[in-house]
């Protein structure tokens, strides 16, 4: 498995980004204290691209895949202007609780609403054009929800995919997931619907933008 980057320079990319609320280390830290696999959160660096992203847009719709405590949607959320809403998906109830109170509790969390159940029958049930998604769930299930999303995104609307590298398995993919996420990296770089760049964020970032 490769390491994307040094500890090192992880850390000084970590130290020069913009600090996020307070509200949100305080989430992180109650993710890593009761969660199994905690590393599954955003963080800071990948967190605040999204909020970047989400001011650069300003999108009336966002859709994400893949709540998990709810770091990413408030993340997103806090640069969206009044009356602009975010849609999360999830199946995990566990994680769900946990993203539920941190809403609650966020002054960004009542443009939020956390769909509970299979995130390809929310995303097939969606009406609007959608301006900016975010998918990071079950890795398998990735092009589907590609699929679902770029149809509904509207044309300069943007698709994030997460873990697009798979800690270098996409290399040699020998996994169901890592076979999964070449298959789609390989797509994505021919699919004349879109433009996309393969960033080396964290673990891998895919920027997508519709045509």
């Amino acid at each position: 498995m490769l390491t994307l980057l040094s500890p090192e320079l992880e850390d000084y990319a970590f130290r020069h980004t913009r600090p996020e609320p307070r509200e949100l280390a305080e989430l992180e830290a109650r993710t890593y204290a009761s969660m199994q696999d905690p590393q599954m959160l955003t963080g800071r660096v990948e967190g605040r691209f999204l909020k970047l992203l989400a001011r650069m847009l300003r999108p009336k719709l966002v859709v994400e895949v893949g709540t998990f405590t709810g770091y990413s949607a408030l993340s997103m959320a806090e640069a969206l202007e009044d009356g602009a809403r975010l849609i999360t998906c999830d199946i995990d109830p566990d994680a769900a609780e946990v993203a539920r109170a941190a809403f609650a509790a966020s002054p960004h969390g009542k443009k939020v609403e956390l769909r509970l159940g299979p995130a390809i029958d929310t995303l097939r049930a969606l009406t609007e054009p959608v301006d900016l998604s975010f998918i990071d769930a079950d890795k398998t299930g990735y092009d589907a929800y590609y699929e679902e999303l770029v149809q509904r995104t509207r044309s300069g609307g943007v698709i994030v995919l997460d873990n697009m590298l798979q800690s270098g398995r996409v290399l040699a993919p020998s996994t169901d997931a890592s076979r999964a996420i070449h298959a789609l990296n390989e797509k994505l770089a021919r699919d004349e619907r879109v433009e996309n760049v393969l960033l080396a964020i964290r673990d891998g970032v895919q920027l997508v933008v519709k045509r």
